[in-house]
């Protein structure tokens, strides 16, 4: 039997909480993933990637721009940590992220103002630029074409 996805459960949950509560239990959230053990911080991202897709999208929209808004204000190792791990697990397993309206996530960068889309987009293309070609080319390939070149890839 697998064990229950506490993680997925916890994201439904931030997704359908109003903004003055999701964000400060989200970063909160956040930052408890860097006391995390490896292995407990793979099983989050694993976890979350799975819960994401299931999230209806009016609320994962409000989630994923939350969660985008607080990794700006995180110092650039945390935040190149935390893309770092699901670039990762999404490098191994690409198709987690075709489950995803990648569309859609990509209009929710867009509403970021200029300074945190520029922010998201240089730890991004920091992590991405550091794999080897072979993985790069996988991820390139499942990232659409509009937001590379909003990411600058």
């Amino acid at each position: 039997m697998s064990e229950p996805n506490y993680a997925g459960n916890i994201i439904v949950v931030l997704a359908n909480l109003p903004d003055f509560l999701r964000t400060p239990i989200l970063k909160k959230r956040m930052v408890e993933f860097f006391a995390m053990s490896d292995p407990e911080k793979k099983q989050l991202i694993i976890n979350a990637l799975e819960a994401g897709p299931t999230i209806p999208f009016p609320n994962f929209s409000k989630l994923f721009k939350t969660w985008l808004e607080i990794l700006t204000t995180l110092p650039e190792d945390q935040r190149t940590g935390l893309f770092e791990a699901y670039i990762n697990e999404i490098a191994v397993s690409p198709q987690k992220l075709i489950a995803f309206n990648l569309d859609g996530i990509l209009e929710i960068f867009l509403t970021l103002d200029n300074e945190k889309r520029e922010i998201i987009s240089q730890s991004v293309k920091k992590i991405i630029n550091n794999f080897d070609s072979d993985a790069k080319r996988r991820l390139l390939l499942i990232i659409p074409d509009n937001a590379q070149v909003h990411l600058g890839l």
